[in-house]
Parts: structure tokens; C-alpha cells; sequence
């Protein structure tokens, strides 16, 4: 089996090692790694593309390569000509929750959503942080091997079934915000919190600026938001990709 991994934090990012060693200690060798990201960080740029320019494509160590683009090119990159053949997507791990309406901006969800909308199986990993809680990776690996396994068996049991069309296997999965030394979280399956953000405009001068207590922020109960905060990992599996 084929993974491509890819993010938007960059390619040096600490979340994407601790997403390659996850693959690695959930996988071993039953998987070849490849890894396609942007040179630099590319947080909140959504499904954004490069198209009035060519893109520089760098190795970066052997199977690492870094692409100057967006989180969707480096998919489509790597879909194009760097792998021939691709079986599964996972994006991140993102330094920051994707959670509810962040989903509409997150580079990290966004290339899990362009690999589903090629029909490959894909996923995209991000970590709730909190000012209380160390912002540690080695917990990682530990904590999403179940989800993984689960992730796998799910897209192989629906390709052999004969669902051609797999873009439905869109998961967005979040860590919490707990002590990295603490059992696994509780995994639990919910939808997308719709709740808008509550930003407060303030004006300086000339210069606009939002500011926003994103701890606090509105949730509806049992949604990804509510069940993250609460300690949980959450799957929301997305049935259309070019949706929320």
C-alpha cells in the first residue's frame, strides 16, 4: 500500500515527523511512505491553488519532497507526477484544531479533500492545543494507531464490496487537548459543528483586526467541537468532499 502524507504546516513541521512515525508504528513495512508538502508554513489557506506560475519542487531527503505551493498542489503533485499510484491520503499533524467552520480554511482538511475528490481514501489529523497543556508529538503514534487501523479496513472493505466510488472516504479526525502522557482518549464518531465563530472587529485607525477566544468558542453539544474540548478523538466523516 501507497500512503502519501502532506500538510500545511510545512515540510520541516514537528506534526508531519510525528505523522510519518505514526504511520511507521501503525504500519511497519505493509506500507510505502511517501511525503509531499510545502516548503514553508500555509496555514488557513484553504482550498487555494498556484496556477500563474510554475512550481518548485525540491528533494528534500530521500521519499521527502517540498513543493513552494498550497497543501492542494502538493496533492495534486504528487497525483500528477511524483507517485503513480496513490492509496491513501493522510494530511497533517496539524499543530491546532480543524474543528466546525475551521474546516472552510484549513489547508490541512483541504488536501484530504482534494485526494477524496480523486476517489482516493483520505484523511486529514489535527491536534487541539490548550495554554495549560504541553505541546508535546511523541503521544502521537499511540493515540491514532486504532484510528488508522480503522481508517484502512474501512476503505478496503468498501473497495471490495465493489464501491468504485470511494469520495465519501473523507475522514477529519482531531486530537484533544489532554496530558500526552494519558491512556488513549475515548474515540467517538460525530458530525461538524456549524456554529460561526464570534470574532470581535476592532478598529485602529486605518488597520481592522478580528480577535476571538477560540477556547470559548459556541458549540453544539455532541458535535466535534464539544466532543473534542471534552477530551475526545473525533472522526467526522465528510459524504462530499467539496462540501462541509
Amino acid at each position: 500500500m501507497r500512503v502519501l502524507l502532506t500538510n500545511d504546516d510545512g515540510i520541516e513541521a514537528d506534526g508531519l515527523l510525528a505523522l510519518y512515525k505514526s504511520v511507521q508504528h501503525c504500519f511497519g513495512n505493509e506500507v510505502e511512505i511517501m511525503v509531499v508538502a510545502p516548503d514553508r508554513g500555509r496555514s488557513e489557506c484553504g482550498h487555494s491553488v498556484t496556477t500563474g506560475r510554475a512550481l518548485k519542487i525540491d528533494d528534500v531527503r530521500p521519499g521527502w519532497v517540498a513543493v513552494d505551493g498550497t497543501p492542494v498542489d502538493c496533492v495534486r503533485a504528487a497525483f500528477g507526477t511524483l507517485q503513480q499510484r496513490v492509496d491513501m491520503v493522510i494530511s497533517g499533524v496539524n499543530a491546532g484544531a480543524n474543528l466546525g467552520v475551521d474546516l472552510l480554511v484549513s489547508g490541512t482538511f483541504a488536501a484530504a479533500r482534494e485526494a477524496a475528490m480523486h476517489g482516493v481514501p483520505a484523511m486529514a489529523i489535527s491536534h487541539y492545543r490548550h495554554p495549560d497543556i504541553p505541546k508535546t508529538w511523541d503521544h502521537v503514534p499511540r493515540w491514532v494507531a486504532e484510528t488508522m487501523r480503522e481508517f484502512r479496513k474501512e476503505a478496503e472493505e468498501r473497495e471490495s464490496c465493489g464501491q468504485v466510488d470511494r469520495r465519501t472516504m473523507l475522514w477529519n479526525v482531531n486530537l484533544p487537548a489532554i496530558l500526552p502522557d494519558a491512556d488513549t482518549p475515548p474515540i467517538v464518531r460525530c458530525g461538524v459543528d456549524t456554529s460561526p465563530m464570534a470574532r470581535q472587529p476592532v478598529l485602529d485607525g486605518n488597520f481592522l483586526r478580528f480577535t476571538a477566544d477560540f477556547h470559548a468558542r459556541p458549540r453544539e453539544p455532541k458535535t466535534d467541537v464539544d466532543r473534542c474540548f471534552n477530551g475526545h478523538i473525533t472522526i467526522s466523516e465528510i459524504a462530499q468532499p467539496f462540501l462541509v
